[in-house]
């Protein structure tokens, strides 16, 4: 199977637009472009060993955070595409439905490990699967599912909730989880931190257990687990950015309408559009120094993450005015 194209590939940009201004600016992201002030970390973090008592008070933290009741349930991984990769390998070959079309990592690793994948509209068209991925709310297209909508099949169900941390809890279904249920949970997008990798599956604790056991010792590195702990349980910072995010859409959503695409969707942190010269649009950003997430199946979808400051505001404006002329 190819290789799936991910946002964040700077590296390619650069080579394709060597003489573009510099810095570049990467909207190709879903990632919170202000990030949590980390500060100071303590040197013995990066020299010895993270411990039991540290992953324990993590543990506990995405617990509050999450509003699970038994941290039992809650495993602790290098980020939620480790997860993603570790799950189909705890699973007997079996019938699996994604309703998509989504992030397509959860079709790769389905399939890596021999399961009968396709990709289907809704819950419904999943109905007679053994294994149905969901992510709620979907990336890219923003799609969410009420908790209602979510049922387990007969083997499992996966809800991969990456971008639902600025939702009302009342989304999510990581504090009532239903039988034979597990659910992603990504720290790096809402924090801005993914480089720290940093991730969470909330499960039945059976399969929480076997989770742990699949990923070893030592799995989250001191830092993680001390930045993680940290900003878990700073509520003023998640609401207050929250509203900044909230705004920044808002600021968003005008300069795209004014330069003309349709929109699709999103989340907090990002904005899907349609617009049919899509590639074209690419090109010329990337010519800017501007970089965007497009994509192969849907060529006439841009996904557009939020700019971190007014200057960056200021100069995707003027760079999608330049389009026009």
């Amino acid at each position: 199977m190819r290789a799936v194209l991910h946002g964040g590939d700077l590296s390619a940009a650069r080579r394709r637009h060597p003489d573009a201004p510099q810095p570049w600016l990467d909207l190709s992201t879903g990632i919170n472009p202000v990030a949590y002030p980390v500060g100071t970390i303590a040197g013995d973090m990066w020299s010895r060993l993270p411990d039991g008592e540290q992953e324990r008070a993590l543990i506990a933290a995405a617990a509050r955070r999450y509003g699970v009741a038994e941290p039992a349930r809650l495993v602790a991984a290098p980020g939620t595409q480790a997860l993603i990769q570790l799950l189909p390998r705890l699973v007997a070959p079996s019938r699996v439905a994604i309703v998509g079309p989504t992030y397509e990592e959860h079709q790769v690793a389905w399939r890596r490990q021999g399961h009968d994948v396709r990709i289907v509209a809704d819950m419904a068209d999943a109905a007679t699967a053994d294994v149905i991925v969901v992510v709620n709310p979907d990336n890219p297209t923003g799609r969410l599912l009420a908790r209602t909508e979510l049922r387990a099949p007969r083997t499992l169900l996966v809800v991969d909730e990456a971008f639902i941390d600025f939702l009302p809890a009342t989304a999510s279904v990581s504090g009532t989880l239903p039988p034979r249920t597990v659910v992603l949970r990504s720290f790096g997008k809402t924090y801005g931190l993914g480089g720290l990798r940093l991730g969470f599956a909330i499960a039945e604790p059976d399969l929480a257990a076997r989770l742990r056991d699949e990923l070893g010792p030592w799995v989250v590195s001191g830092p993680a687990l001390a930045v993680g702990r940290t900003a878990l349980l700073d509520n003023m910072w998640l609401q207050a950015t929250k509203e900044r995010l909230e705004e920044d859409g808002r600021r968003l959503d005008a300069i795209l309408t004014a330069a003309g695409f349709k929109p699709l969707g999103g989340t907090h942190l990002f904005r899907l559009v349609e617009q049919a010269d899509a590639p074209i649009i690419v090109q010329r950003l990337g010519e800017h120094g501007i970089h965007v997430r497009s994509f192969m199946r849907q060529p006439q979808w841009l996904r557009f993450g939020l700019p971190g400051d007014d200057a960056a505001f200021r100069r995707l404006a003027a760079a999608l005015g330049t389009l026009a002329s």
